[in-house]
């Protein structure tokens, strides 16, 4: 079975995308910022391939 190699460029992408809405949504909405943490780190560990 052959493991086909995933693009890490578009998880850092999807990722940076992620902090930029977790300081917008936390500019606006203030505690609710906590919603996308969940984004931010399973972005963040599919770039570093931990996943």
């Amino acid at each position: 079975m052959a493991d086909k190699k995933r693009s890490a460029a578009l998880y850092w992408l999807l990722f940076f995308v992620s902090i930029a809405a977790f300081f917008g949504v936390y500019a606006v909405g203030g505690g609710y910022c906590s919603m996308i943490l969940p984004f931010n780190v399973t972005f963040f560990a599919l770039a570093l391939d931990l996943l």
